[in-house]
């Protein structure tokens, strides 16, 4: 009997709940949290994100340019003929003139010769000369009766050789007369246009001497201006073109 109430004894014992080591720590407070710092720390990682996002976009940012695809000589203008679109860079510093823009470039005349595969750039090009190639411009001093009245600014006019000049190759042609088989010779130019002309009532020169000047072809300059330095132009108003 004894037995068994011992037995009994330390089985009440273990079955009591058993009591917190003093050795245990405490829970700790909850961290103070900082949404303002958080709030900024994305901020910064959102915009070097977007910053370097730019940078790539930026140097892969190519836009049409013109090339040209066969040589361009100084005073030549580019036509449809001899450019083509390439991709360039955006970013490059260079003045590239874009595609859209090759109409208004025509206009234009280059400075130098371009050569083919160069893709162009403004400052290749400038105005166009208000001369037309192989054209010159003579000025002549000329007397009443060398020159038609009312004739003005855009007239047409053949210009010929009068004088002693004239008058010599037309008598040597024909002796002890003045035929008229050298008043071919005496033409000098079949259609010149006259860039101006003096105002009305005359211009002052020597008397009642009156200036114009005239588009000539090239090749026919040096005789106009010859004859004209003598003296010796009278021009005849022609009908136009």
């Amino acid at each position: 009997m004894k037995i068994q109430e011992r037995t009994g004894a330390g089985a009440g014992r273990s079955a009591a709940p058993a009591q917190q080591s003093v050795g245990d720590r405490l829970p700790s407070p909850p961290r103070e949290r900082k949404p303002a710092l958080a709030a900024l720390a994305a901020l910064l990682i959102l915009l070097g994100a977007l910053g370097a996002t730019m940078l790539v976009l930026r140097a892969g940012d190519r836009v049409e340019a013109i090339q040209v695809t066969a040589d361009v000589k100084a005073g030549d203008s580019i036509s449809e003929d001899n450019i083509k679109v390439v991709m360039v860079n955006d970013d490059s510093g260079a003045d590239f003139v874009p595609w859209e823009q090759r109409a208004g470039l025509m206009k234009l005349q280059a400075k130098s010769t371009i050569y083919k595969g160069t893709v162009v750039v403004g400052q290749m090009f400038a105005k166009k000369s208000a001369m037309e190639q192989g054209k010159a411009t003579v000025g002549v001093s000329l007397k009443e009766g060398q020159y038609p009245a009312g004739l003005g600014e855009g007239d047409n006019v053949a210009v010929y050789r009068v004088g002693t000049r004239a008058s010599s190759t037309d008598q040597g042609s024909s002796s002890g007369s003045s035929g008229s088989s050298g008043a071919d010779n005496s033409l000098l130019v079949e259609r010149a246009v006259v860039e101006s002309a003096p105002a009305s009532g005359g211009d002052g020169i020597s008397g009642t001497n009156k200036a114009y000047t005239l588009t000539v072809d090239a090749a026919e300059a040096p005789a106009v201006a010859q004859a004209a330095s003598a003296g010796e132009v009278a021009l005849v108003l022609v009908p136009g073109k």
